[in-house]
């Protein structure tokens, strides 16, 4: 098929069509391009070489290509980046001035021509009028006009047209460039450009407007509303939209709700400023490049800017804030939290809101109802449903003190109400034509908002005001309210323009559209065409907020006549911060949000909005625990603090997180802290109100000459002193933090910071926010209430933080905090602060209100008080007043606290005060013997005499030399490398040198325990190799840990607070801290008097003594003697604090050391060597830090139970017939009795290992007394005899390496202990230590720490047990008691003298006994070489106090190696976790009554040292014990643990069946009470061994709360139920014992002894101990017997102690005695025992044991029954089981006791009486 061929007439046509379609595309693109369509083909762009940086971008509606770039006549250049203009501005755009410049009143003004150029958006101004206006010395304006056309221009209600003259003086000078034309504004001061516009031409069309600016630093502030993500602007070529939009912030350069044109410019580090303010509410751009300069380009209206010069940043704002208006003072109570959200749902789920987080004592002031209390969210209607009850609420509000707010939407809807009855609010506002119109200025514009169908009012129009203050009064009189929040009046639209559509015109279709959201120019918004009495929505849709917030306050002034009220506005202009304040909108529940809300409060202290704030927690999504936390700490210090969230998302009031939550703890704490603050953010407000100053002040405004300022965005100020440093992350525990240069002071303490001009890592755990107070200010106070309507009512105070000068100044505004014109008309209090040289005066410039709650200031709290304040005075019109007050120093934050003055609110008074330093802050710099004035002041420090014997002469002056630069933090803990300044180090000699390379960690391994090590990170030192029960990582969580840890940096210390108080419990922060090779010293400030602990020292109180004592500590064989250092070492102490919580601290160091405690109260620590290392377990109960103290170093030896029962001993038995004779004493006695003992007499030559002639038939005697019942132990000392020809022993310790040598050597250090030498003729008649230095052979010392060693030790242990050679002289021992293991020596040192005098003399000694010998004193030298399990060599001198540790777990094990059994270890020397293996008793105490007082201290001290096992010496070991002396110690001496009679060699015998039968009975008595009791004992025993209970318990430790209770150390607790209180004086027949708050029984009357909480002269003759059964226990018993082989068969009870509450309960640990491992292997029985009212369970927790005495319960007795019983039924199972048991109610007693009952043991029961 041929092709078809066109005719000539249609080719014709199909050219001319083709020609059309060409030429309409062109004229399209043209069109599209911006162009007027007419090239102008002279036009040559002149385009010089710029600075890319310099460029005006000449195409910012669209992507920039050359050839539109050629149309506009403009320059090309592409670039790599593209956010570089391409197309830039040629210098032949923009205008020239045309003529001359003429003068006027006011100023100049000229007229400007346009340059001929190619238009951009078409529509130039070709001719315009520039008028300049020297308005104030420090503001200049200028507006460029349409000379021909009036155009629009703000009708500002507080901005009106200047009418003075033009200022003289200025500050600034103005220059106009002809051509092209420009404005340059210099500084006149240094002839800085601030303000250039020659950067880029003018534009100057209908519908374009454009002005570029040079400025001369990058620091520019301001322009909103965005979210900006930091403070400063990135000029990286951002381009930031200005019109008014219902948008929420987010991570978009969106134009949010307002509209400011403000911006502020730091010029430099003078704090010379200014700042620029363009009046223009049309659509616009903003754009910022890195010129620096800025763009305003705008759509509408005029050019009219304003200029303004300041000294500071803060003076730029005021002089802006006095152009467009001076920010509102709000009502007080505004300045309270507020609680809100949208959608409760219910105005009960409201109240449930409100109820709930009053309950927790939440401050809180005002609730506010989101829409979703209206009718179908129309205004001014009520849900008569949900919210029947709102006219109402506000009452409810009020009789609390709290306020109720409403929100109110511009929309009005156009329907009726959901009962068909017209909605009379829109009747009446259409019958007053007050809605906003279509272009035909008649017809209301219709939306769709929220209640659906809507008109929007004009709020420009006099007669729409008029409209709404009627609506709102009427609603008033319905629903009464007390403040309005305003929403929605962007003005929000949820259709796009109208119902019916836009007209597609140039105001709603505009030649340029700025970058806003959407780029449509109506998007949820109104026609820009609409009319408003103001003009168009074009020109004035950004002033509708701004109408509306004018209008509104216009009904707050008509509902509350003469009251400031509430007025809270979303959308707003410049000057809206004179009629409302602003929240930031509806933000979001993320990380970001909390952080960019910083800069929003910033800025908007800039625009003069200073009431600001965000929705704490996040308006929309969930927020989370972490979050919401962190943003209440943080939004405690919005100016606007509201928690408010929307619909659909979990609640977020604080109290939704629980009550206790950690939420609620940290948002109560710091709301507390701003409402004691709130007179100082009042007096701010009053700052801002009268003289423009901002708030919330970014740090920039106080310190400019600080660059690092300039940029700071996630901290700020309240005013000029208080600095907030949140943490805006989450997981995070420290931040990165800002300290400008100032003195700062720690909120919440006080303390002054050592951090200064510095980025600092600050810790700030989960519940912490940073909080500092500059110094140098004075901040008036008030305490906190939950409302400000109670708060008001408060005592007043001050807080004078001091400066580098001591000096400080504040001011205080005060009125009754809601009327208005009280500026005006004085009608208020304002106060001036000043304190130089220790005086406060206190000026009342104002005071003609009197404040009706008769006011005063009650405490002034003076920070930086470097000595104490002794003595204040009150003066008033140069009168000293009588003032009652009190005066608190706390030394360690350098507060001085003064309370109960009187200073009347409004009256002038001067307050005086003197300071010294108080001799309790003296720190001892000489602590060496013999100090004097010469060697005092060569360390540098102060010299001063005193009378005090003990206070220090030598003190220090100066800090200590160490301070700290950058500490690393991280979730488990921190660590920091200290810097030793040189500056201030003293030494003597190379050893004290101060290292210089030290570094602390500090780890926080448990919630309840942390650790801080201080050691050198270049060479290694010795640290303590006792193993410690560390998790393998830190467990502990920032939520729960009950301590926060800070690092003091200059100078070094360590501060740790609990964080349930507050309360600082380490404070190292002191002089003294140093770190030598042989000398580290390190003090702590405590929380109270009240120490316990450090030892074995024998003290002569429980408490500590506080004044200037200081104890040694260094294992010597020291008999117990005041203030001597003896067996054991033990550097743990425990501390109360005031409100009774208790924590311990452990110093793992074994070097010899002292510890001086002083009355400040503070302790230091001196030790020798090795290094610091910290260990700190928080409690908080005084027996919690015991069970967390041995979770750490181990739980107590589980002992078995034969070793409770009584023991024998003496050093001096003759020989083995000697000891047969009294067992069979004993016996005929019938004195409860288990065990006997062998001193060293049943050695051959007090060789271990050996059994002397004397003693041949011992072997055989064990064997029989075990086979009656008894145990038997045998003594061990550890040193081996080297003067032996056959003595095995030795021969394989020297075989095996076991002696501690000669260091480099193999020689062993021998001195002289017990062994004899051999084949010598001992005349025992002469003194001991004469026979050692004339028959004593050479000891060696077994290296205990060695592998090697123990496993040589338990094979002597087994030989000796098992005789491999000869059966017949196996020793079939019980227990092991190992002595003289401190190492103890006759001889000091070794024989032939030590060999390294440094060592055996170092530079320091310790507060030891016989300081002057040095350290040899009875013990060996010092120089010996031991050596570790991993075969690291040690020197005796640093582990010489872990001798006797490391002896006693070898021992404990070779001993249950050869008997199979638990057995028994007691060791004389001691270490932290020698309680895992051992026992301890006291050693050779001496027969004197003052020795029964410190045996008790001594019992409950090894309490808390995690030894349970412990007891002295019962009747003394020197010296003869006397009859009625032996019988009281019997006495107290049965509720010993270890219960041991024991003496000397050569005194008279004091076992029981020494003395005569009355003795005999006293004795058996109170020993058959302690075995009845066993079963009771052992289960204490039980809980020790596995949960770290103490066994032997101070009264303190179950009455803390109870202060008397802390003085006690004459009674002692059985575990938590037996008080045991002995008569310790001599000839007493009675005891003063205090009985503390509980119902007490006498355990031997059974009967409620009636008193309680007071001390009672109990009577006690000489065969009775008073002891007392505490109600609410039970205690589970068993008939006694002569041993416990023997009791251990008999029948079993139970005492039932009822409370007053007749409740008890207890427990029973039961197992076979002697099993190794029982509790651990699970071979036991646990059984409880609950009592209550009228029933007893006895319940088999754990069933591991049954016993082969098929024991049964057959006696119960029930203490304080109050009404008669007559029956008992037994029940198991739930069903009753008969039983033939008897039943006897005491009436006067109030005693039932049930006999014959046969409850079988390991079987549950109900016992139950009627």
């Amino acid at each position: 098929m041929g092709k078809r061929k066109f005719s000539g007439l249609e080719i014709t046509l199909i050219a001319l069509f083709c020609l059309v379609v060409i030429v309409a595309c062109v004229l399209i693109g043209l069109l599209a391009s911006g162009q007027s369509g007419v090239k102008r083909t002279e036009f040559s762009p002149e385009c010089p070489n710029l600075l890319i940086s310099e460029r005006i971008d000449c195409i910012p509606d669209q992507v920039a290509t050359k050839s539109i770039c050629s149309l506009r006549g403009c320059c090309w250049s592409p670039q790599s980046d593209t956010s570089v203009p391409w197309c830039f501005f040629s210098s032949n755009h923009g205008y020239k001035v045309d003529g001359s410049t003429r003068t006027t009143q006011a100023g100049f003004e000229t007229t400007l021509t346009r340059l001929p150029s190619p238009s951009l958006f078409g529509n130039d101004i070709d001719t315009v009028l520039l008028t300049g206006e020297y308005q104030t010395p420090n503001r200049f304006r200028f507006k460029i006009t349409d000379p021909r056309t009036q155009r629009f221009e703000v009708p500002h209600e507080h901005v009106g047209s200047f009418t003075g003259s033009a200022a003289s003086n200025l500050n600034y000078k103005v220059d106009v460039k002809q051509n092209p034309f420009g404005i340059v504004v210099t500084r006149v001061s240094n002839g800085r450009v601030l303000f250039d516009t020659t950067i880029g031409p003018l534009q100057y069309a209908e519908q374009f407007l454009q002005l570029s600016i040079k400025v001369p630093s990058i620091n520019i502030y301001g322009v909103g509303e965005h979210v900006h993500k930091q403070y400063r602007h990135d000029v990286n070529w951002k381009t930031w939209p200005m019109f008014s939009r219902d948008t929420g912030p987010s991570a978009s350069m969106d134009n949010l709700y307002g509209v400011q044109t403000f911006f502020l410019c730091l010029e430099d580090n003078t704090g010379a400023s200014f700042g620029v303010f363009l009046m223009n509410s049309n659509a616009m751009e903003f754009v910022v490049q890195p010129a620096p300069a800025v763009t305003y380009r705008t759509i509408g209206g005029i050019l009219d800017f304003y200029i303004f010069l300041g000294n500071t940043p803060e003076q730029v704002v005021q002089e802006y804030l006095e152009l467009v208006g001076l920010p509102m003072l709000p009502s007080y109570w505004s300045l309270g939290f507020q609680l809100s959200r949208y959608d409760y749902g219910s105005l009960d789920e409201v109240k449930t809101v409100v109820e709930r987080n009053r309950a927790t004592g939440l401050p809180y002031d005002a609730q506010v109802t989101d829409i979703d209390y209206m009718e179908e969210r129309k205004d001014f209607t009520y849900d008569k449903v949900n919210f029947k009850d709102l006219p109402n609420f506000a009452a409810y509000m009020h009789e609390y003190g709290q306020k109720y707010i409403i929100i109110l939407d511009p929309a009005i809807s156009t329907q009726s109400l959901p009962d068909g009855n017209p909605y009379e609010s829109y009747i009446r506002g259409e019958s007053k034509k007050v809605w906003v119109n279509e272009s035909d200025g008649v017809t209301p514009l219709i939306g769709e908002v929220w209640p659906g169908e809507t008109v929007f009012p004009d709020f420009t129009n006099p007669d729409c005001t008029s409209w709404w203050m009627e609506e709102c009064t009427l609603f008033y009189n319905t629903v009464p309210y007390d403040g309005i929040w305003i929403d929605m009046n962007e003005v929000a639209n949820f259709v796009q323009g109208s119902k019916n559509g836009c007209e597609q015109n140039d105001l709603n279709y505009p030649p340029f559209t700025p970058s806003i959201l959407d780029k449509l120019m109506f998007s949820k918004t109104l026609c820009m065409d609409a009319v408003q009495k103001w003009g168009k929505q074009y020109d004035v849709h950004s002033l509708y907020g701004y109408s509306m917030s004018i209008s509104t306050r216009k009904v707050i002034e008509a509902l509350f006549p003469g009251k400031r009220s509430f007025l809270l506005s979303r959308s707003t202009f410049a000057g809206s911060g004179k009629y409302t304040g602003h929240w930031l909108g509806d933000n979001a529940a993320t990380w970001d949000h909390i952080k960019w809300a910083i800069p929003g409060m910033l800025e908007f202290n800039l625009f003069g909005i200073p009431y600001i704030g965000a929705d704490i927690c996040g308006f929309s999504d969930d927020t989370t625990e972490e979050l919401c936390r962190r943003w209440m700490q943080v939004g405690a210090f919005y100016p606007f603090s509201r928690n408010h969230n929307s619909i659909g998302f979990i609640s977020q009031d604080p109290a939704a997180f629980g009550p206790d939550s950690m939420l609620v703890k940290t948002s109560k704490y710091y709301l507390n802290i701003r409402y004691t603050l709130l007179p100082y953010l009042y007096t701010l407000f009053y700052n801002a109100h009268t003289q423009g100053d901002t708030v919330v002040r970014p740090l920039l405004h106080e310190f400019y000459s600080d660059e690092e300022t300039w940029n700071i965005y996630k901290q700020f100020l309240w005013g000029p002193g208080l600095l907030i440093s949140p943490v805006l992350d989450p997981g995070v525990v420290s931040i990165q933090a800002y300290i400008p240069d100032a003195v700062w002071y720690e909120y919440d303490t006080g303390a002054k910071i050592s951090v200064r001009k510095e980025w600092t890592d600050m810790y700030l755990p989960a519940d912490k926010l940073g909080l500092h107070l500059r110094g140098g200010y004075i901040y008036p106070t008030q305490q906190p209430a939950n409302t400000t309507v109670a708060s008001r009512k408060n005592p007043m105070g001050l807080i004078i933080a001091l400066d580098d000068n001591n000096a400080a100044s504040g001011n205080l505004f005060w009125d009754d905090g809601e009327s208005t014109g009280t500026i005006d008309s004085k009608a208020y209090i304002y106060y001036e602060f000043a304190v130089s040289n220790n005086v406060l005066t206190m000026t009342a410039i104002n005071s003609n209100y009197v404040d009706p709650n008769n006011l005063m200031f009650e405490e002034i709290k003076i920070l930086g008080s470097l000595q104490e304040i002794t003595a204040v005075t009150v003066s008033q019109n140069n009168i000293v007043e009588n003032s009652p007050h009190n005066i608190i120093y706390y030394p360690s934050e350098k507060v001085a606290h003064i309370t109960g003055l009187k200073l009347e609110l409004g009256k002038s008074y001067t307050v005086q005060w003197t300071q010294e330093l108080s001799v309790n802050e003296r720190f001892d710099c000489y602590p060496s013997p013999s100090a004097t004035q010469e060697r005092c002041e060569q360390l540098g420090c102060v010299w001063d005499e005193t009378s005090g014997p003990d206070i220090p002469s030598c003190y220090y002056s100066s800090d200590n030399a160490y301070s700290v630069d950058q500490v690393e933090y991280t979730s488990s803990g921190l660590a920091a490398n200290l810097i030793l300044n040189s500056a201030n180090t003293k030494a003597n000699e190379d050893y004290t040198t101060p290292i210089s390379t030290l570094r602390l960690e500090v780890k926080y391994h448990l919630n309840h325990m942390l650790q801080f090590k201080i050691y050198d990170y270049q060479n290694t030192r010795y640290e303590v190799p006792v193993p410690l029960n560390l998790p393998s990582s830190p467990t502990s969580t920032d939520e729960e840990r009950l301590y926060e840890v800070s690092v003091q940096k200059k100078p070094f210390g360590i501060q740790v607070r609990r964080r349930s108080t507050g309360r600082i419990i380490w404070d190292s922060q002191l002089p003294t801290f140093t770190f030598s090779d042989m000398f580290i010293q390190i003090s702590t400030r405590l929380p109270s008097q009240y120490i316990y602990g450090l030892g074995e020292n024998e003290h002569t109180t429980f408490r500590r003594n506080m004044s200037w004592h200081s104890w040694g500590m260094f294992t010597r064989d020291q008999p117990p003697t005041y203030e001597l250092n003896s067996y054991g070492h033990q550097p743990f102490y425990m501390a109360l604090e005031e409100d009774s919580n208790a924590h311990g601290v452990l110093l793992l160091n074994s070097n010899a050391m002292d510890v001086t405690l002083q009355p400040t109260p503070a302790l230091t620590y001196r030790t020798i060597g090795g290094i610091l290392d910290f260990y700190m377990v928080l409690g908080p109960t005084p027996e919690l830090v015991v069970q967390e103290y041995t979770a750490l170093i181990g739980r107590p030896v589980m002992p078995p139970y034969w070793s409770l029962g009584f023991q024998l001993c003496r050093y001096g038995y003759v020989n083995d017939s000697e000891i047969a004779q009294l067992v069979e004493e004993m016996k005929a006695a019938r004195i409860p009795y288990d065990v006997q003992y062998a001193d060293i007499d049943y050695m051959e030559r007090q060789l271990d290992f050996t059994i002397g002639t004397r003693f041949a038939g011992l072997p055989a005697l064990v064997n029989k007394i075990k086979e009656e019942g008894m145990r038997f132990i045998i003594i061990l000392d550890p040193t081996i005899s080297g003067n032996e020809t056959n003595y095995p022993t030795f021969s394989r310790g020297v075989q095996d390496d076991v002696f501690i040598k000669w260091p480099n050597t193999n020689d062993i250090i021998y001195s002289k202990v017990w062994p004899f030498l051999p084949d010598v003729e001992v005349n025992e008649s002469l003194p001991e230590e004469t026979q050692i230095q004339l028959y004593g052979a050479h000891a060696a010392f077994p290296d205990f720490l060695r592998n090697s060693t123990a496993e040589w030790w338990k094979r002597e242990i087994l030989e000796l047990y098992n005789n491999p050679t000869n059966t017949s002289r196996s020793l079939k021992f019980d227990g092991l008691w190992i002595d003289m293991n401190e190492p103890a020596t006759f001889l000091n040192g070794a024989i032939g003298g030590c060999r390294n005098e440094l060592l055996n003399m170092p530079p320091y000694v310790p507060h030891l006994g016989y300081r002057s010998e040095g350290l040899i004193v009875k013990t060996p030298c010092m120089e010996g070489q031991q050596y570790l399990p991993d075969g690291t060599p040690v020197r005796h001198y640093d582990v010489h106090s872990l001798y006797g540790w490391s002896q006693t777990k070898p021992t404990l094990e070779g001993l249950q190696s050869a008997t199979k059994e638990r057995g028994i270890v007691i060791a004389r020397s001691t270490y932290p976790s020698s309680g895992r293996w051992a026992g301890h008793w006291f050693g050779d105490n001496t027969a004197a009554w003052d020795q029964l007082s410190t045996s008790v201290i001594g019992l409950m001290e090894f309490s808390l040292f995690g030894i349970s096992y412990t007891g002295a010496d019962i009747c003394g070991f020197f010296r003869d014990s006397e009859y009625e002396l032996c019988i009281r110690w019997m006495e107290l001496g049965a509720f010993y643990p270890y219960s041991r009679n024991h003496n000397q060699k050569g005194t008279r015998r004091q076992d029981p069946a020494s003395w005569n039968a009355t003795f005999e009975e006293i004795s058996r008595n109170v020993l058959n009470i302690r075995y009845t009791l066993l079963p009771y004992f052992y289960t204490l025993m039980y809980e020790a061994h596995a949960h770290g209970s103490t066994v032997i318990r101070p009264m303190l430790h179950e009455f803390v709360e109870d202060r008397t209770t802390w003085e006690i150390y004459e009674q002692f607790l059985w575990g938590p139920a037996l008080l045991i209180s002995p008569v310790m004086q001599q000839n007493a027949v009675t005891v003063n014992a205090y009985l503390p708050n509980a119902r007490w029984y006498d355990y031997h009357t059974d009967e409620d002894i009636g008193f309680r909480g007071q001390f009672r002269l109990l009577p006690a003759p000489l065969e009775h101990i008073n002891l007392h059964i505490r109600g609410g226990y039970i205690l589970a018993w068993q008939k006694p017997a002569n041993t416990t082989f023997y009791s251990r068969k008999n029948p079993m009870g139970l005492t039932v102690a009822l409370n007053d509450n007749l409740i008890a309960e207890g427990q029973l640990y039961w197992d076979d005695g002697v099993r190794i491992d029982a509790y651990e292997d699970g071979v036991y029985l646990l059984i409880t025992f609950t009592a209550n009212q009228n029933v007893l369970d006895i319940t088999v927790l754990h069933h591991g044991y049954s016993d082969p005495n098929n024991l049964m319960f057959t006696e119960i007795k029930v203490l304080g029954v109050p009404f008669k019983v007559t029956e008992v039924t037994i029940s198991q199972n739930g069903g009753t089981i008969a039983s033939s048991h008897a039943v006897d109610y005491n009436d006067t007693k109030q005693l039932l006791i049930i006999t014959n009952l046969q409850l079988e043991l390991g079987k549950s029961y109900t016992v139950q009486w009627s």
